[in-house]
């Protein structure tokens, strides 16, 4: 048993190397491990569908685009408080037979060409705003892309389970036929012996034929949790499969912390907490933003060029400029500004909102989090014990079967007890593998 439990320890620690395997897994190696083998099924351990999770999921991927739009979006904002410089030019042809008689000219074509500049001075905190607006932007990026990054590697891990866990229900379901089949043949060998009559051979018979249908069915369900750890992974191109074992043995679950740390934990390191924070710190801005909508801004403006007339044969040219300052204040909107700021400050007020619901959903979900583990833990446990039993019931009757003291009934109960543990000790282990997946995500561990 100790051989076991030592297998199991190993079996668990593998979430714990697979999650912490690279921080940053560099897409190159993702991309190697996508195209290894180039053609057919594409084999995976834990470790390897981790990495191609957190750069492959398409949900990663939406993140780096998001992070993408909001770089761009705070280099808009910050040249709203830069100079912003053109350059224009013009020509213009005119005449004016009207006046022929007064002497001027009838035509006159002007060309100019200038540089010109506007520089915002004041403008009561609205650039300002908008540039703390924007880089506060840029920061959730991140938390969005580690928020991403761990939902796709607590996904995978569960996918990766869910294959490892199917399997382990098409291995019991074919063991569960063969049995079946020798107990067929058995029914038939002791007919032949006298030992037996005509209705336990039918009824071995119609027992194994009932076998046929669940091999079929689990043979499909690996085949539906291969394809749901493909989506999973990214991966369209080629078939996944997995290596490894759900582990034998009864684990022992260390480490564990209580409700109380565990939601501190959470609190603290949730990306989603931390975008949902910078959220409402943004929305403050907008709000001292919209506040700005009806006060007076000042800008400097001015230019440099050159100008060149033409009237009527008389030509002149030579450089030219001009710089001033303006005031504008719109006096009268409407009440537009006011609508604004009702707006946003009703925006900043339901975030918070959204902040403090989303902390008292935390806070269950950590508790349903550590409770899942320990019950998983204790399950596996006690159906550890029962699948030993029924391994030796199921023995019992088979022989007593064989020296005529046990009916067949005896040996298909004591086959199906012995399924049923097997199974359930199979989910079990899975259960409990998940479970801790999932705490480790909701305390904010697989974003890290």
């Amino acid at each position: 048993m100790n051989r076991e439990v030592q297998k199991m320890k190993r079996t668990l620690v593998v979430i714990t190397a697979g999650l912490a395997l690279l921080a940053t897994p560099p897409v190159a190696r993702a991309e190697e491990l996508r195209t290894a083998g180039a053609t057919g099924t594409l084999v995976l351990t834990l470790e390897q569908a981790l990495i191609l999770a957190a750069e492959q999921n398409r949900d990663v991927q939406k993140a780096r685009e998001y992070k993408t739009q909001v770089e761009a979006r705070y280099g808009e904002e910050r040249s709203a408080a830069l100079p912003r410089f053109t350059l224009s030019t013009a020509a213009s042809y005119s005449s004016d037979a009207s006046q022929k008689g007064l002497g001027p000219p009838e035509r006159n074509d002007n060309y100019t060409l200038k540089l010109g500049v506007v520089q915002p001075l004041f403008t009561w905190g609205q650039i300002g705003a908008a540039v703390r607006l924007a880089d506060i932007g840029r920061s959730t990026a991140g938390d969005r892309l580690a928020g991403a990054r761990g939902t796709s590697l607590r996904d995978a891990a569960i996918a990766f389970y869910d294959v490892l866990l199917a399997r382990e229900f098409a291995t019991l379901a074919t063991q569960n036929l063969e049995q079946r089949g020798r107990h067929l043949v058995e029914a038939r060998r002791r007919l032949v012996a006298g030992t037996a009559t005509e209705f336990d051979v039918l009824a071995a018979s119609v027992a194994e034929q009932n076998a046929r249908p669940e091999v079929i069915r689990t043979a499909n369900l690996v085949s539906v949790a291969r394809k749901h750890l493909s989506f999973v992974l990214g991966v369209r191109e080629r078939e996944v499969d997995v290596q490894g074992s759900l582990g034998t043995g009864v684990p022992e679950v260390t480490g564990l912390p209580d409700y109380a740390t565990a939601f501190k934990r959470a609190a603290d390191t949730r990306p989603e907490l931390a975008e949902m924070h910078k959220g409402r710190a943004m929305s403050e801005e907008m709000v001292r933003i919209a506040r700005a909508g009806d006060k007076p801004r000042l800008d400097l403006g001015a230019d440099l060029g050159w100008h060149a007339i033409d009237m009527d044969g008389r030509t002149g040219d030579g450089g030219t400029w001009s710089a001033g300052l303006q005031l504008t204040w719109p006096v009268f909107d409407g009440g537009r500004t006011k609508g604004a700021v009702a707006r946003t400050e009703s925006e900043t007020r339901s975030l918070g909102l959204d902040e403090a619901r989303f902390l008292d959903a935390l806070a269950l979900q950590t508790q349903a989090g550590v409770d899942a583990v320990r019950e998983a833990a204790a399950i596996v446990e006690a159906l550890s014990g029962t699948v030993a039993e029924a391994e030796r019931l199921l023995a019992m009757a088979e022989k007593g079967f064989e020296l005529g003291v046990k009916v067949r009934l005896d040996v298909d109960d004591a086959q199906l007890n012995l399924l049923q543990a097997r199974a359930g000790l199979a989910r079990g282990r899975r259960d409990l593998l998940a479970a801790q997946v999932n705490l480790r995500w909701m305390t904010g561990e697989l974003s890290h």
